[in-house]
């Protein structure tokens, strides 16, 4: 595959980026990715079963991840920033604070920013050395011609498809990602529904320069998720996953009572505090405990396209080999 933009400005050798998610992508995983090509980025609480309130052990524990990850690769990884909320600025920001400034001293090589408001960080990582990658939420034109005019490296265009928190715009990728790579100069990467070689054949056919997966590496053999999500991925169907609407957005993910009952709130009325009240502390209980009836997972709509589980490193190569092939099928 030829190299892109983004290969270029990441140093990476194909343009694939893992998504950071929740509590599951820690050294381990983005190492791997890392080491086969791609870019490894670790998440929120990487590496770690318990919350903390402390914003300065929150630093020490991304800190260790950061050191683990160059025990592992020699490679270029990112840290995710989640940005501190528009609408609620004081949400989040002394630990948001404190990831970039940690992620600053240890010097890594990238960060992904996710949220909206580009602006409060971009010019102090990019003085750093840092480059600066901004995973919009919500992700539409204005977001992205401003996250440009801000000094971002690369803006990260994740459709409604997409597991987790997207937009509440609910754009779907293959709408969201041309009107995005039509509206800024830099490099647009493409997520929401990419699982495979054929996701990402046509996201460099939408204009993108590189993909942004989350789901389909929750599925690999690096990921701490637990065995009984993964049996949950790999046993879905089309539909086996509904929407609600929180505090950071729209939430993917399957149909289980938590997700009912988030559903149920929200057509009652129920407000995007109500709704995050329900699921907002289930995502240990879910993700890493197994407990996939009351706690919180979230997967792509895509996720009845994952059939197996394998290593990170053949999800990156494997997919790239299939994208060759599609590309060269249509040529």
């Amino acid at each position: 595959m030829k190299k892109t933009r983004v290969c270029q400005l990441l140093g990476i050798e194909h343009p694939v980026i893992q998504a950071p998610m929740v509590w599951i992508t820690w050294a381990e995983l983005a190492a791997a990715v890392s080491n086969a090509g791609g870019l490894g980025v670790l998440g929120p609480n990487a590496g770690e079963r318990t919350p903390t309130k402390d914003v300065v052990e929150t630093g020490e524990r991304l800190r260790r991840q950061i050191r683990k990850v160059r025990t592992l690769t020699s490679k270029p990884f990112g840290v995710n920033i989640i940005l501190p909320l528009p609408a609620f600025p004081k949400i989040g920001k002394e630990f948001s604070d404190q990831t970039l400034k940690v992620a600053i001293e240890e010097k890594v090589p990238a960060v992904v920013l996710v949220g909206d408001g580009a602006e409060a960080y971009t010019e102090q990582a990019k003085k750093a050395g840092i480059k600066v990658l901004l995973r919009g939420s919500p992700m539409n034109v204005d977001v992205a011609r401003r996250a440009e005019k801000a000094g971002v490296d690369c803006v990260i265009a994740v459709g409604f498809e997409g597991g987790g928190h997207v937009g509440a715009d609910r754009l779907p990728t293959f709408v969201l990602v041309p009107q995005v790579v039509d509206a800024v100069k830099i490099s647009v990467v493409a997520g929401g529904g990419i699982v495979d070689g054929r996701g990402m054949a046509a996201a460099l056919a939408l204009g993108a320069e590189g993909i942004y997966m989350g789901t389909r590496f929750m599925v690999t053999k690096e990921c701490p998720t637990h065995d009984k999500v993964k049996e949950s991925i790999l046993h879905a169907t089309d539909t086996s996953t509904a929407v609600c609407t929180g505090l950071y957005g729209v939430l993917r993910g399957p149909k289980n009572p938590l997700m009912q009952k988030c559903c149920q709130t929200e057509a009652a009325g129920g407000t995007v505090f109500d709704v995050s009240k329900i699921y907002g502390g289930g995502f240990i209980a879910g993700l890493l405990e197994g407990d996939t009836e009351n706690g919180c997972i979230s997967y792509s709509a895509a996720a009845s396209m994952i059939h197996d589980i394998k290593s990170a490193g053949d999800v990156v190569r494997d997919i790239v080999r299939e994208a060759d092939q599609v590309i060269a099928r249509v040529k």
